[in-house]
């Protein structure tokens, strides 16, 4: 097929050649979704592996060391975020962390949390289930996809307000994969009296120091999606003055040491993935480095959209290629023929119906009412894969798309 512009050439590794050799991903799959649950190198997964082992051949030597261990590995992963080991707690996941922020909270009846609707469900969920305890209010802004950095700040400029405690912000948006300008956010926020939260989920290895980058009051971010860790790897960071308020989800025997050492031991939960973090962060530095790795995944991100959108176009009412404001290195989105995707629901059913009729992995989102792809590159992905996407996907949205009414129901009044 006629490709637009350069075909990227195949990313290969300093000492495993062929990157898509480097990671033990099904070959009779096609992988366009690594945003959502990452993929782990094989020497990452095999170190894990041995770690685990390492553990269940001596439960009584592992388990009583275990805040040793993660404590070093927060001194390792520290710089990778640009933040201070002593600013960091590992946690599961970007959602614990959230909650483990929302649990420290007070507020009062008439108080006010603010979000976007960009952000993460689950985070937003748990915001919700914050202001219910406290019989506070949960209001979403709107921020429109196009919005410009001046824009968005002015935007929360005209909604944070006097009764304003929290604003919970996404560094990288998930659904609409965007940046948006967290630390100027953070400005408007503290001069008007409310904390903020920022949503780094996505930024690890997206955005270099992310922690420093972010302003906020507490920041977290995953580490098993771009840094490609094992699942079950995340930081929560701070420095506020109030953060020995932050509890770990399960209490343990290190309940009364100080933040962020009461993080380091939970009992018997499996800290390896805490562990083998840094050495994935250093298996993707010493491949290829990571200033080269952002630069390369943009330009197969680009070029994939390119692909994707040029064969969805004659099938779209508007511009199917979106140029979104603070774009990310490795995530595009491309619109979807009218009717397709327009809720999370939906979304999440066309991901497994194409995955399972194609054998190619996608991620689908919606944003005001409009459906779109999410496209998710690392350096294993090759131009072949936006070629099988266009030839295995495209017809079968097509055909999806005619099987939709172009317009929602209308409900009914009986």
């Amino acid at each position: 097929m006629e490709h637009p512009g350069l075909i990227p050439s195949v990313v290969r590794l300093a000492s495993s050649g062929r990157a898509r050799e480097a990671w033990p991903l099904d070959p009779d799959l096609v992988h366009l979704n690594h945003g959502s649950f990452g993929a782990v190198p094989t020497q990452v997964v095999e170190y894990h592996e041995q770690l685990r082992k390492k553990a269940d051949r001596s439960p009584v030597s592992w388990f009583p060391r275990i805040g040793e261990y993660v404590a070093q590995a927060r001194e390792q992963i520290a710089p990778f975020v640009g933040a201070a080991a002593g600013d960091l707690a590992f946690v599961p996941n970007a959602s614990a962390a959230a909650t483990v922020v929302f649990n420290s909270l007070r507020l009062q009846p008439d108080d006010e949390i603010l979000v976007t609707d960009h952000g993460y469900g689950a985070v937003t969920m748990g915001a919700r289930r914050l202001a219910r305890r406290f019989g506070a209010r949960l209001r979403a802004i709107h921020l429109p996809l196009l919005d410009g950095e001046d824009e968005i700040v002015e935007r929360f400029e005209e909604a944070i307000g006097d009764r304003t405690r929290l604003v919970v912000v996404d560094q990288i948006t998930s659904p609409t994969a965007r940046g948006l300008p967290t630390k100027r956010i953070t400005e408007v926020a503290h001069s008007r009296g409310a904390r903020v939260l920022v949503d780094g989920a996505h930024a690890p290895g997206l955005i270099e120091h992310p922690v420093s980058e972010a302003g906020g009051d507490w920041w977290f971010g995953n580490l098993h999606k771009w840094p490609c860790a094992p699942r079950g790897a995340a930081l929560l960071a701070t420095s506020a003055v109030d953060r020995q308020e932050l509890w770990p989800l399960i209490d343990s025997w290190a309940a009364e040491d100080p933040f962020p050492a009461r993080f380091d031991v939970q009992g018997t939960i499996d800290a390896t993935s805490y562990l083998a973090a840094p050495r994935a962060v250093d298996f993707i530095e010493r491949e290829y480095g990571w200033a080269r790795t952002r630069q390369v995944m943009a330009e197969l991100a680009d070029h994939g959209a390119a692909v994707i959108s040029t064969a969805l176009q004659p099938h779209v009412t508007s511009s199917a290629s979106v140029e979104l404001p603070m774009p990310t290195p490795s995530m595009r989105l491309i619109r979807l023929p009218d009717g397709l995707a327009r809720t999370r629901e939906e979304a999440d059913d066309l991901r497994m119906q194409i995955l399972d009729r194609t054998g190619v992995e996608t991620a689908f989102t919606s944003f005001d009412d409009v459906g779109y792809l999410r496209l998710s590159v690392h350096l294993y992905t090759e131009s072949s894969d936006f070629d099988a996407f266009v030839e295995r996907c495209v017809p079968l949205i097509v055909e999806f798309a005619s099987q939709r009414p172009t317009n929602p129901p209308t409900p009914s009044t009986t």
